[in-house]
């Protein structure tokens, strides 16, 4: 059963299933590759689709008791998704009080829809109703668009760390804000 969430009149955001694998891992390439392969070695960003984005992957941190996946719908048409993290599923900071929004990825052609405005909200309100203290993120310190994005939502800079994209080591802006619990 998704949990579906009407934030307008535009979007529509509900929480995904098994059921959704294919569609996701579809969706999870295409707005990874829109975003970074412009950036990095063609070898790179396939060697992170193969090991990151598949139906089994996915299915394994599907079945996780502290993640959730989301997709968000734009007038009837998917647009992006969302996965968020607790407890022991945050792929670092594994402190009980935090929050992980670990992918939030909406398709180019719906860029400055609000899309991801909405996906923002949904992972605070989820954050918040779960009682966490924050919520944390790492963003890939050129996605600069991203990063601007995010500051206007209250998150700041407090930390790095090197992501590998595939061979290739990158720098990750680690982003926190309190969500006031």
């Amino acid at each position: 059963m998704c949990e579906k969430l009407q934030t307008n009149n535009s979007v529509l955001i509900y929480r995904i299933n098994e059921t959704h694998l294919n569609i996701l891992v579809e969706i999870a390439i295409q707005t990874f590759d829109e975003t970074f392969a412009s950036s990095n070695k063609a070898e790179d960003m396939q060697n992170y689709n193969e090991r990151c984005f598949t139906v089994e992957q996915f299915g394994k941190e599907m079945k996780s008791k502290d993640s959730w996946f989301y997709f968000a719908e734009f007038k009837g048409e998917l647009a992006g998704y969302l996965k968020v993290n607790a407890g022991n599923a945050q792929t670092e900071m594994k402190e009980e009080e935090g929050f992980e929004i670990e992918r939030i990825y909406v398709l180019k052609k719906f860029h400055g829809t609000g899309i991801g405005a909405e996906l923002m909200k949904k992972a605070i309100q989820k954050g918040t109703k779960l009682k966490k203290k924050y919520l944390w993120m790492g963003v890939h310190e050129e996605n600069f668009r991203a990063l601007r994005f995010y500051q206007k939502f209250g998150l700041e800079a407090f930390d790095e760390h090197i992501f590998m994209m595939g061979m290739t080591p990158q720098r990750d802006v680690l982003m926190k804000m309190e969500l006031g619990m």
